[in-house]
């Protein structure tokens, strides 16, 4: 933008409505002042960093407030390319912005490319702590480097340092700092294994580990074109492309491992296949259909602990020549993304089974009732395990119905099994004629006799739909909502006890309370209510908001308005279950 950098590393950032000021302050308020149309203008809250207002408004104010530190700051992504560049930094360095952006740490910086320096990027990637060390440069003085690692790459200081104490004349720190050459390819080439490692981490499903293959390893190489395929009953199946012509692998779809293909071939062999050019991948198989008439084509086998996995294919628009260190790299990264590929299988196959156990469990259709509507609703997680312990239940007992949520601790499998029993046993209480004290006791003491390792919560009310009266239990869930007849709506305070499976000898207070004809009663689980870095109370306060709106739309639509609006959280790592029950004459 406008020939300048304006990216800034930000870590534990908390926003402040208020400027801090006064004797002793720490922080000082940058003058609000207004900007073009889309910035946050006059009055926009500052963020908090480090002890430091920082204005979030135009990218030029977030130079300028870089330009004011005196130390010299670098900020590096994770594929080790120089993404900003303060102006002590300039002058320390003795090279400005545009020397620096967009170049490689170490081609940048040749007296940083020592392996010695290399295992300190590592060690800061790694263990996401900072580090320091010094360095020498070119020109014989020292200084001190600051690393400060964070999810999308790494933060460099810089300082004037002094020689280290006790080396000899002429020697560098750690060993000697040998010619840029092969150095800046290995500081370079072993630094991507790290941050692709890094990244691999986080993605769950074999889509998430293709599209940080596709962001992370395409641009480190320099590569347009990706193709992974997975092995499956003897066939490799296209899992993920891009850069290819629509259409063009599709032929190569479901082949099988006697097909005499590279893709095929490096996985049967376990080899590497490396062509600089078309033209040496048409000689050595003739008569393969090729996508373009240039370019070069690398071939991973994907094989993940001596388990074949399927093959990577990496494209590029132009030939080249494949280093040994740039083979070496490739081939550990196939192993990277493999060991992901395979961890990702896992995971859909965990998912698959907990889907379909919870899509078993939870009630398919609610009983139409006289008095009393009821709908429900359930919206997995964004985050890990998309299928959790949360359920919701309504069970018909004589001329009484029981409204039930609950949210067993965890996700997958195991939590989506101990939900089904806990289900079952409530139903069965409930049908045996229990008051709501003894079902929560009685569903309580089995939990603790199957020992699952897990705990729940759970609200289990009693109504008469033709009174309105209600007896409602509470073991460690949030308090349900209710909505009267003129709109007004409240968080109930039903008295509680501890959540289940924790103390055998536990008791549940009942609550009476009454729901009048046109009241609607909001029963959901912490999913509902819960967003990181925000008090529960807030999101409490953000549905009963939402619950007041409604005025007179179906019941059904305020459920669904009410899961449209927590679905917009992306970072909800929770599940969620949402009852509704509207009580009409």
């Amino acid at each position: 933008v406008d020939g300048r950098a304006h990216l800034v590393e930000l870590s534990e950032v908390s926003v402040r409505p208020e400027p801090h000021t006064g004797p002793g302050a720490g922080p000082v308020a940058f003058p609000a002042r207004p900007g073009p149309a889309g910035d946050p203008g006059p009055g926009a809250a500052p963020a908090v960093l480090h002890g430091f207002l920082v204005d979030l408004g135009p990218g030029q104010a977030v130079t300028e407030a870089g330009d004011r530190l005196p130390r010299a700051m670098l900020s590096v992504d994770r594929l080790g390319r120089v993404t900003y560049a303060n102006t002590s930094a300039e002058t320390l360095l003795g090279r400005g912005r545009p020397e620096l952006a967009g170049r490689v740490l170490w081609e940048a910086l040749p007296w940083l490319a020592d392996p010695v320096y290399e295992d300190h990027f590592r060690a800061a990637l790694m263990a996401r702590a900072p580090v320091a060390f010094v360095a020498r440069r070119a020109d014989e003085t020292w200084l001190e480097v600051t690393l400060y690692s964070g999810h999308d790459g790494v933060t460099v200081t810089l300082d004037p340092a002094e020689r280290p104490v006790g080396l000899p004349p002429g020697a560098p720190a750690d060993r000697p700092a040998g010619p840029l050459g092969a150095l800046t390819g290995r500081s370079t080439g072993l630094y991507r294994p790290v941050a692709l490692a890094i990244a691999l981490t986080e993605a769950v499903t074999a889509r998430q580990v293709s599209a940080v293959v596709t962001d992370e390893l395409l641009p480190a190489f320099g590569g347009r074109q990706l193709a992974i395929y997975l092995l499956h009953e003897r066939h490799l199946f296209l899992a993920w492309e891009t850069g290819f012509p629509q259409g063009f692998l599709d032929r190569f779809d479901g082949v099988g491992l006697d097909a005499r293909l590279p893709g095929v071939e490096t996985l049967t062999t376990g080899r590497p296949l490396f062509f600089e050019s078309m033209e040496h991948l048409a000689a050595a198989y003739p008569g393969i259909p090729l996508d373009a008439h240039v370019g070069a084509r690398a071939f991973l086998p994907l094989i993940a602990s001596g388990r074949p996995v399927g093959s990577c294919i990496l494209g590029f628009d132009q030939p080249r020549d494949f280093s040994p260190e740039e083979r070496a790299v490739l081939t550990a990264l196939a192993g990277l993304i493999a060991q992901a590929l395979e961890r990702a299988r896992r995971y859909d196959t965990e998912a698959a089974l907990a889907r379909g156990l919870q899509d078993a469990l939870l009630p398919h259709r609610l009983p139409v009732l006289d008095h009393v509507d009821t709908v429900g609703r359930y919206l997995p997680g964004t985050q890990g395990m998309d299928v959790g312990g949360d359920w919701y239940d309504v069970v018909e007992t004589g001329d009484r119905i029981a409204l039930v949520i609950g949210d067993v601790q965890g996700h997958g499998v195991a939590a989506a099994a101990t939900m089904g029993q806990l289900r079952s046993a409530l139903r069965a209480f409930a049908l045996g004629g229990h008051d709501p004290a003894e079902v929560m006791s009685g569903t309580n003491r089995l939990l603790i006799d199957l020992d699952p390792g897990q705990f729940a919560s759970c609200v289990y009310l009693l109504l008469d739909p033709a009174t309105g009266r209600a007896q409602a239990v509470r073991a460690g869930h949030p308090q349900p909502l209710l909505r009267h007849p003129d709109g007004r709506t409240e968080v109930l305070d039903l008295a509680g006890g501890v959540v289940l499976g924790v103390d055998a000898t536990a008791s549940y207070p009942v609550t009476e309370l009454t729901l009048e004809p046109g009241a609607l009663l909001a029963l959901y689980t912490d999913g509902m209510v819960e967003q990181a870095g925000a008090d529960i109370d807030t999101g409490v306060e953000r549905l009963r908001a939402a619950l007041a709106g409604g005025g007179a739309e179906p019941l059904a639509e305020t459920a669904n308005r009410l899961i449209r609006e927590a679905r917009r959280a992306e970072d909800r790592p929770d599940d969620i279950a949402l009852l509704l029950a509207s009580r009409w004459e």
